[in-house]
């Protein structure tokens, strides 16, 4: 099972190449992964139905008791092979529904497959929280399909639009699902569902969870009031809609309530607030879907109507619903795949699906109007396809007292949406297929044979299934008994109905529904229905457009512009917060000196750091102030060394220069003096918010470390250094093995910064590397032969001859240093952070000898570039550890004899140190790009336009 999703992920991250290589025709290829999983499915059914459902247990977060657990039950069984049917033919389907070289192929390709991936995941998962992981990459991966047209702001806003939608349900589901976890004792979803089936206690706190849980679901299948969501993802591509929205995404919702029912249905108020929310639902949609003349957006609401029907039966809680639901789930993936796929050729073929403007595509397209025509008659209900037969099925579900006594107003209303189903399928044939009066026929372009495949074999499965249903029932039947019954007499899935209620109910909806989807009748019905007024989009607008003008307003309130307002906020709330609760709190009593230096030489460095800190408020130009500032940075990395901590001071040191560069570079851009806002009365009242942080971070510190009471972890990790991470500095085996998670997350942090800092200065996107041809070389006797740097051709300004040639000296030199820091790092001071921002400060020095085109030379790529290589080699080495069969970013260590070299030891935690050194190098480049290299590139203009101006003409 591990296997199958893994082989997802893998063709996913192959899918861009195999697109670069075969075009369209790299769908057919990828088609071939979710094949192999409904191959491998069908050979473990046997095994299912007898009930050994297959398992798989991998240890993931072991001190959270949390693996990647994976079992094939029955209603797994069941979605998966919709989920990996439907999919594969989806990706044949996608080899002919793009024209070759379609835009942003390999991207879709990846995604499509992915998700592919991980609803397969999600669907086997056993375990809540690896449910809740593929749930949101389902919503990941949906936001990216449904804004695959990123050119369109309609694509655009309705994929925000789901991802906020249903990443907010998700979280929400994630609380209830850690609530009834911790209250069953158990993450494991068929543990949970175990516990909740006895006779388990019921509590406040079980009821807000299962609150919780329902509204994830009700969010993800877009029932009432989060309908909207479904119907405005319709601007993604046709092939989305048929998988995501038909088949498999908006299932999940389904699915959860089907795994959760067993055991959670019994629970308040499971069954109103699903019966309220689905039957509305199932009722709105069937209205909207009648009100609507493009052909996709119909199927959509149909959709929406659909899964209001399904979630009610699947909350019911009893056998007989439990089975139609089930069954329900299947029929409703095979027919709306195979009508959203319809739709897909009519659009491609005929140029609009405006059923106001198609007419007659059924003599021109029979092949294809035929698969339409049955994928709509299951969607109605019409026998012997399985749309009949699950219909019945729930008609028999209500008069075999789903819902107790609220079965009967139930029904009543089932066979109104029943009505309102048969409508609406009778519009979209009407509407796609037939010949209309006065309406001249579109130009038809034959579909060829490959591109309604698909969408045929969904309605011959949909056929295939309700005459032999017998032969589907036992799977669905597998499941459905694991709820009670509520009837002594149990349901059967069968294609030739008994002569009773619910065959008379099945013949008044058709009737009554091919009335209802004559063009007149509905239009006459739908212009004035009491719902209209309310549009749940507009209110989602509203909502939020009231958030942005909410937050707009505390931010003008709270940040005006000044960097000295903005701080004293801060630093007031800080005071007012955890100041306060360190007096009420802590026992400032306990607070011991045992002393206040190892050396007279730290009490002498901190004179000099606090000597700094007084002058830097006496300093009226920035750059003494930036430069005093400097020096206390440097009496604290005196200090770290005089404590015998090299490594920290080295780190020290070396941010502390960094820092300096930075700000430098800001300070081109800022008056000179700050002495018009340096008055004594300013002083003072800066003076009365510093003192209290000062006084606060310092009682933090003694209080924070006089709290301690069990010996520090940090303890054990001088012995654990060498013997298992196989290096000899303790704090580079800390931070790229003993907490190299830690280590990953300030990777992510520092890539973050750097991508902000870039997206503040460039507005768009990065420049890259300078442009070498913005400058044309000067070719002069004294640069003929070279200089001494490699931009010294260009003709950019005045040069300084002696930096140029400290930057020709020292450059490789330090260069070196970085490199022997970054290898020798793991077992002396140094490592990939150290070495990286020794590099970073050598392009620095490259910078400031030659200017930004110097800068370009030194390093000719991206700084984009090395940041994501950098990540990709810290992240590689976790996967490979686990791959190697160890844990994520465990290291592994490598000895043997090289020629010339001798004996040599390889740890393989070096590749994530080099992934450090990359991101620093990456990010101080980025820095020199953006506040250095573009604010000259900037200046440059701004002077060589000034310049043109003042040349008279």
């Amino acid at each position: 099972m591990l296997v199958l999703v893994a082989a997802h992920a893998l063709a996913a991250l192959a899918a861009p190449a195999l697109v670069r290589a075969l075009d369209r025709r790299a769908f057919a290829l990828l088609a071939v992964v979710p094949a192999a999983a409904v191959v491998w499915i069908v050979l473990q059914l046997p095994a299912v139905l007898a009930g050994a459902a297959p398992t798989e247990v991998l240890p993931w977060i072991p001190v959270l008791g949390v693996d990647l657990a994976l079992r094939l039950d029955p209603l797994a069984a069941t979605v998966s092979l919709l989920v990996t049917g439907v999919g594969a033919l989806v990706l044949v389907y996608c080899t002919r529904y793009f024209p070759p070289g379609a835009r942003g192929m390999g991207r879709f390709a990846a995604v499509l497959t992915a998700f592919a991936g991980a609803m397969l995941a999600l669907v086997w998962s056993d375990d809540v929280f690896v449910l809740y992981v593929c749930w949101e990459l389902t919503t990941v991966f949906s936001f990216l399909l449904v804004g695959q047209d990123s050119h369109k702001r309609a694509s655009r806003a309705a994929a925000v639009q789901a991802l906020v939608v249903t990443a907010a349900g998700g979280l929400t589901m994630l609380v209830g699902l850690v609530v009834l976890a911790q209250a069953a004792g158990t993450s494991r979803l068929s543990g949970l569902v175990a516990y909740f089936t006895g006779p388990a206690a019921t509590s406040a706190a079980i009821t807000a969870g299962v609150v919780c849980v329902l509204v994830g679901a009700i969010t993800k299948s877009a029932l009432v009031p989060f309908h909207f969501w479904l119907p405005s993802a319709m601007a993604a591509p046709t092939p989305v809609s048929a998988y995501l929205h038909a088949a498999a995404m908006v299932k999940a919702g389904v699915y959860l309530v089907l795994r959760l029912a067993p055991g959670l249905a019994d629970v308040e108020p499971w069954r109103p607030l699903v019966a309220a929310a689905a039957v509305t639902t199932m009722l709105l949609g069937g209205v909207q879907a009648l009100r609507q003349h493009d052909l996709k957006l119909v199927l959509a609401h149909g959709t929406v109507s659909q899964l209001g029907l399904m979630i009610l039966l699947a909350g019911a809680g009893t056998r007989d619903a439990a089975l139609a639901a089930v069954g329900l789930v299947v029929a409703h993936a095979l027919f709306k795949a195979c009508l959203f796929l319809v739709v897909g050729v009519i659009d491609r073929r005929a140029g609009t699906r405006d059923l106001r403007e198609l007419s007659g595509l059924g003599r021109r397209a029979p092949v294809l109007a035929t698969a339409g025509v049955l994928g709509a008659s299951s969607m109605a209900g019409l026998p012997p396809l399985l749309g009949f037969v699950t219909k019945e099925g729930a008609f028999e579900a209500f008069l075999h007292e789903a819902y107790g006594a609220a079965a009967v107003p139930l029904l009543v209303l089932v066979v109104l949406g029943s009505v309102l189903t048969v409508g609406y399928s009778a519009r979209f044939v009407w509407g796609a297929f037939w010949r209309k009066p006065g309406v001249e026929p579109v130009e038809w372009r034959p579909a060829g044979v490959l591109f309604p495949t698909a969408p045929v074999v969904l309605a011959g499965a949909g056929l295939a299934a309700g005459v032999g249903v017998a032969f589907l029932a036992p799977l669905l039947v597998a499941y459905a008994d694991t709820l009670p019954a509520s009837y002594p007499v149990l349901l059967e899935l069968k294609v030739v109905p008994s002569i009773g209620t619910a065959l008379g109910l099945s013949v008044l909806a058709v009737a009554l529904g091919l009335v209802v989807g004559l063009p007149r009748v509905s239009d006459l019905l739908t212009a004035r229905h009491p719902l209209a007024p309310v549009r749940a989009e507009i209110t989602w607008r509203g909502v939020i457009h009231a958030l942005e003008n909410a937050a707009l307003r505390v931010t003008v309130s709270t940040q005006r512009g000044s960097l000295s307002w903005m701080l004293t906020v801060i630093f007031v709330v800080l005071v007012l917060g955890p100041g306060a609760a360190l007096l009420l709190a802590a026992d400032l009593g306990a607070i011991r000196v045992d002393r206040l230096a190892d050396s007279p030489f730290q009490v002498l460095a901190a004179v000099i750091g606090a000597a700094c800190a007084i002058v830097a408020t006496r300093v009226r130009r920035r750059l003494g102030a930036v430069i005093v500032v400097g020096g206390l940075g440097y009496a604290t990395a005196l200090i770290f060394a005089l404590a015998g901590a090299p490594d920290v001071a080295l780190t020290q040191a070396l941010v502390e220069t960094a820092t300096l560069v930075v700000v430098v570079l800001v300070l081109r851009t800022l008056p000179r003096d700050i002495s018009d806002r340096h008055t004594p009365r300013e002083r003072a009242r800066r003076l009365l918010v510093a003192v209290p942080v000062g006084v606060l971070m310092t009682g933090l510190g003694a209080v924070a470390l006089a709290a301690r009471q069990a010996p520090p972890v940090s303890a054990a990790f001088p012995a654990q250094a060498y013997g298992f991470g196989a290096g000899q500095n303790v704090v580079n085996v800390t931070l790229v093995d003993i907490r190299a998670w830690d280590t990953m997350g300030e990777l992510s942090v520092i890539v973050a910064a750097a991508t902000g800092v870039a997206s503040l200065v460039f507005l768009h996107r990065r420049s890259g590397v300078p442009p070498r041809s913005e400058v044309q070389p000067v070719v002069t006797p004294s640069t003929r032969a070279g200089g001494w740097l490699r931009s010294a051709r260009r003709n950019d300004g005045d040069r300084v001859l002696l930096l140029e040639v400290v930057a020709r000296l020292v450059f490789p030199t330090m260069m070196v240093v970085s490199l022997y820091f970054l290898f020798a790092g793991h077992n002396a001071p140094g490592g990939g952070f150290a070495g990286g921002l020794v590099a970073g400060l050598a392009l620095v020095v490259r910078y400031v000898a030659g200017g930004r085109h110097e800068l370009g030379e030194a390093v000719p790529v991206d700084a984009g570039l090395l940041l994501g290589l950098g990540l990709l080699c810290a992240g590689g080495t976790g996967i490979g550890a686990l791959l190697l069969g160890g844990e994520v970013l465990q290291s592994a260590v490598i000895e043997g004899y090289v020629p010339v070299l001798g004996n040599v030891k390889f740890v393989t935690s070096l590749i994530f140190d080099v992934g450090v050194y990359l991101i620093v190098v990456g990010l101080v480049l980025d820095v020199l790009r953006s506040l250095g290299a573009e604010l000259d590139r900037r200046r440059a203009r701004v002077t060589e336009v000034a310049r043109r101006q003042e040349v008279p003409s």
